[in-house]
């Protein structure tokens, strides 16, 4: 199987989280949301593992929430994002530890600050679902990375977090708390619910766990690690501790099969 690096064909300019940026950065903030803190953040930066000097590129960086988690190890960050709004956030909040550009997530190669090859380690923060196509953002991926260089996913657990077709359920006859999956192997675009204040409709694109896997290997990267993270909330609570929340994947560039 061949790889095809991204063509650079022309494509509608998107604006990702600009009508929500207002609501999202109320919400998570400079330092970010009390599950960036206790679970996402450690979750990537103990898959990824940066060391100092190298070069990481954050995909779907928002306003910046990893950038001072890798400056922090004496790593350089990138982070690029399509939204102009949440990048000035992102810049404002932490643009001395960091360097914060306007790009598509599936075609890296048409912004002349990024070079093929030359980032040791790509991450996806919680935005992984929310980027469509999902082959042309492996292929963007595939093409940042230098060779032997990782890519860190963290995503809501494709298997039991399905927005508005999976939820919490309750057996009254066994008195047990259970998770209900309606939906899982067909890919979905999954229109969120309406924001409070905000003016505009986010999508998640919701994919079975094979696509991810397969999908990575098709780009020359073949997962090597998967941690599947549940609640940080402390409790007796039994199917809150067994079915995950998050799930995330590295994956290593050794090129194509």
């Amino acid at each position: 199987m061949s790889y095809q690096k991204p063509p650079r064909s022309s494509r509608p300019t998107r604006r990702g989280w600009d009508a929500v940026a207002s609501w999202y950065d109320g919400w998570v903030g400079k330092s970010g949301s009390e599950h960036h803190r206790k679970l996402a953040i450690p979750a990537i930066l103990q898959l990824l593992h940066p060391q100092r000097g190298e070069q990481i590129l954050d995909i779907g960086a928002g306003q910046g929430v990893l950038a001072p988690f890798i400056a922090e190890q004496g790593a350089h960050y990138t982070g690029v994002d399509v939204s102009p709004k949440l990048l000035q956030l992102a810049r404002q909040h932490h643009g001395k530890q960091g360097r914060f550009l306007e790009a598509d997530a599936c075609r890296l190669n048409q912004t002349p600050e990024l070079t093929a090859g030359s980032f040791d380690g790509v991450t996806f923060l919680l935005s992984i679902q929310d980027i469509n196509p999902l082959e042309e953002a492996l292929q963007s991926v595939s093409w940042a990375l230098k060779m032997g260089g990782r890519v860190a996913i963290l995503m809501t657990h494709p298997c039991f977090r399905i927005p508005r077709q999976s939820g919490w359920g309750f057996d009254e006859n066994r008195k047990l708390q259970y998770r209900r999956i309606d939906r899982y192997l067909t890919p979905l675009p999954i229109p969120m619910k309406p924001y409070t204040g905000g003016s505009g409709v986010t999508i998640s694109f919701h994919r079975p766990l094979s696509d991810y896997i397969n999908g990575l290997a098709q780009v020359g990267l073949y997962v090597d690690h998967l941690d599947e993270i549940t609640t940080y909330k402390a409790g007796d609570n039994t199917a809150e501790q067994e079915i995950p929340l998050f799930a995330a994947l590295r994956a290593r560039k050794f090129g194509p099969k």
